[in-house]
């Protein structure tokens, strides 16, 4: 591909194999659920990634199942804040350099803590967004860790 993400670019750097897979997307259809049902994968391997603010520590991001909901309690817990909110839409690029839809683990504009729910482990393979609307990367869970140098934690209990 031509056009490779920043995402793409790290795993390259870290001689990590991925495959990327193109879907036909919507403003109105951006969730993970939808996602999983266009590239072909049970929601449980498509990863949402959500970037939220915690108190004290600031920004920090988390990937969980496409079928799960993120526990903040949880995240708050084992980040080390005394409470997480996820962000505002409008801050996403900004801090990211994503837009909703395509925030991917990988090569945000700076690296922030990031917290990836246990399931990831086991998944091969575990989808994640490469870093734009449309474009998914598939690789093995456990490599995504090491790629991201995520917390791996229960996080949707």
């Amino acid at each position: 591909m031509k056009n490779k993400t920043n995402a793409c670019r790290i795993l390259d750097q870290l001689k990590i194999p991925y495959s990327l897979h193109e879907y036909a997307w919507n403003e109105q259809t951006l969730d993970a659920v939808t996602v999983a049902g266009k590239i072909g994968l049970p929601a449980s391997q498509v990863f949402k990634t959500l970037v939220l603010l915690g108190d004290p520590q600031g920004v920090l991001m988390a990937c969980v199942p496409g079928n799960q909901e993120l526990n903040l309690k949880i995240l708050a817990k084992v980040s080390g804040n005394k409470k997480v909110t996820l962000a505002a839409v409008k801050d996403l690029l900004e801090w990211t350099g994503y837009v909703r839809g395509g925030v991917s683990p990988l090569g945000s504009k700076k690296r922030f803590p990031l917290y990836l729910d246990v399931s990831v482990l086991d998944l091969d393979p575990v989808s994640v967004s490469a870093g734009r609307r449309g474009l998914q990367i598939f690789l093995k869970g456990q490599d995504l860790v090491q790629a991201t140098q995520g917390v791996v934690a229960g996080l949707c209990l």
